[in-house]
């Protein structure tokens, strides 16, 4: 079995930026907002971005309803959505493999 990695270095992938790419994987960290009005994808903030979601935070359901909520925005499955850390936390990472289409978060944050 292969030893994984320190933590903080799956942390660091994404640097300055609130997401990065790891081979066709993309790494985005998120700064969860549960028990929204509404389910939303939001500004970045520093290195994370913004994800809201109408779930209460209770037992990591918030955190399945945002990967629920993302995943068809990525065109991907919920299965190609994997949580890094922060299931239930505010705090979160993502690994969201082959995704087949990008909010315009992202290609906006490409830009600059």
């Amino acid at each position: 079995m292969a030893a994984l990695p320190p933590r903080n270095a799956i942390r660091n992938i994404t640097g300055d930026s609130f997401f990065a790419w790891d081979g066709d994987v993309l790494v985005v960290n998120i700064l969860g907002k549960p028990a929204a009005a509404k389910d939303a994808i939001g500004k970045p903030k520093g290195t994370q971005l913004k994800v809201s979601v109408t779930a209460a935070p209770k037992d990591g359901k918030a955190t399945d309803h945002m990967v629920r909520f993302l995943a068809p925005l990525f065109g991907v499955s919920v299965a190609d959505i994997e949580v890094v850390f922060g299931r239930e936390s505010i705090h979160k990472q993502l690994r969201i493999t082959a995704p087949k289409k990008m909010p315009a978060v992202f290609t906006q944050a490409s830009l600059l």
